[in-house]
């Protein structure tokens, strides 16, 4: 029975492995992540698309400024939430709601902090992503206040609150979902975060 199939229709078999190696040929041309600084080989190109060493030289880098300065420098909003742990209304916020294509930086700083990418729907009313976009730019301090015990997350460069890490995120992708303040992110279009990678990217590195 087998046979007689072949013979009927005999250019079967060649385009069964035509098929095959097409697809063997794409799994193998697939990009893996792209990794954490903190865990790349000196000079690697991180997950952020910097070199792991400039990643963690820039996380190294601390703005300081007195509540004065700070205070001409943000809304009332992202005053309280950013540099006095405050927390804004749910589903009041600016990017709770929010889907362009691009990433969300430090209000308090020009340091990058979460992709679009891994942004998702939680459903709380505030911003939620799986992931920092380093993790060496994102701090994290037991939070026992209120009566309860959570995870704060922090920019590690100015030190603005940005809101608090849970255990209930997508299984997927990790797990983990950041709860995040619009109050303390600006939004980066991707066009204009690829020049911002550009102007940080080191003198030689031929990109």
């Amino acid at each position: 029975m087998v046979k007689l199939f072949f013979i009927m229709y005999p250019k079967l078999p060649i385009l069964i492995v035509a098929f095959a190696l097409t697809a063997c040929a794409q799994t193998s041309m697939k990009t893996p992540p792209a990794k954490d600084a903190l865990d790349c080989k000196p000079g690697e190109v991180s997950a952020c698309g910097l070199p792991s060493n400039v990643v963690i030289d820039l996380s190294k880098t601390k703005v300081k400024r007195t509540d004065a300065e700070w205070r001409a420098l943000l809304t009332p909003m992202q005053f309280r939430v950013a540099r006095q742990q405050g927390t804004e209304p749910p589903f009041q916020n600016e990017y709770f709601d929010h889907h362009a294509d691009g990433v969300y930086f430090s209000v308090c700083s020009d340091t990058p902090l979460f992709d679009s990418r891994d942004k998702f729907e939680s459903g709380t009313g505030w911003p939620s992503f799986t992931k920092p976009i380093e993790k060496a730019f994102v701090g994290e301090t037991v939070d026992t206040s209120h009566g309860m015990r959570r995870v704060e997350v922090h920019v590690t460069v100015d030190g603005a609150h940005l809101g608090h890490v849970f255990e209930d995120g997508p299984r997927a992708k990790g797990g983990l979902r950041y709860c995040i303040n619009s109050a303390s992110l600006r939004f980066v279009p991707r066009k204009e975060y690829d020049a911002w990678v550009a102007k940080n990217m080191p003198a030689g590195s031929g990109k």
